[in-house]
């Protein structure tokens, strides 16, 4: 009996596995209902997830961090890992990011943009546009549409673009967040229009987010099982419910 308990843990454990991933943080929405479908087919895979700005997490990728797989705000990152040996799959695009206006507090927004030079905007939140590509495309969008200079000022820089969020809930007027955001439970209560508004796309470069399968996971078979359940038709479905436009 004890040769069969012994065997069954065994056979068990060779099944299991763990998974580690970076993810950038516009993703972090979203992640939580990828990884319980994966789980209905990988009940014995542990999935790990760690968020940040997409610039700091493949910094840390650079330094030796122990990641499998990498999901990024977009190609820029992985395909750098990619031409330094860094990542074993060539970037691809998992979905399309769309970049909002949030304010916690009842406004008119259909003036888009152009709110930012109203008086009683005074604090602008935007990720740091060096390691957050949600952040370079807000500055994008203020600088094309002739804002820059105005709003410039009233900047409030936040480490991702998820700390945005929290930033335009308390501490500033308005920010800048990616349009998954809105769709997160928490964020239910706040109306289009009133409290938040898509920034016309034509303003900035589209934010295509990339995935790489990195080396530190090339030889755990988990770890291309979820890569490949990532851009499938199943993931897909949960990423426009998040808002994006998955390819």
């Amino acid at each position: 009996m004890k040769k069969v308990v012994l065997l069954l843990l065994l056979t068990l454990s060779l099944h299991a596995g763990k998974i580690s991933i970076a993810v950038a943080a516009n993703v972090s929405y979203a992640i939580d209902t990828l990884k319980e479908i994966f789980a209905k087919t990988h009940p014995d895979t542990t999935v790990r997830v760690t968020l940040g700005s997409s610039g700091k997490l493949a910094a840390q990728i650079r330094h030796g961090a122990p990641y499998d797989l990498f999901m990024s705000a977009n190609m820029l990152y992985p395909v750098s890992l990619y031409q330094e040996g860094l990542a074993v799959t060539k970037p691809v695009v998992y979905a399309r990011g769309a970049l909002a206006m949030f304010t916690a507090h009842p406004s008119d927004l259909s003036r888009g943009i152009a709110i930012v030079k109203d008086a009683d905007i005074r604090k602008i939140a935007i990720a740091n546009p060096a390691t957050a590509p949600y952040g370079s495309a807000a500055e994008s969008a203020l600088k094309n549409a002739g804002l820059y200079a105005i709003a410039k000022p009233k900047l409030v820089y936040a480490e991702s673009v998820s700390q945005t969020v929290t930033y335009a809930l308390s501490a500033a007027d308005i920010g800048f967040v990616a349009m998954s955001a809105l769709y997160s439970p928490k964020m239910a209560r706040f109306e289009k229009n009133r409290h938040w508004s898509a920034v016309d796309p034509k303003l900035y470069q589209p934010i295509e987010q990339g995935a790489v399968l990195l080396k530190h996971g090339q030889n755990n078979p988990q770890c291309r099982e979820f890569y490949d359940f990532l851009l499938s038709d199943k993931a897909k479905v949960v990423l426009k419910q998040y808002g994006y436009l998955a390819e």
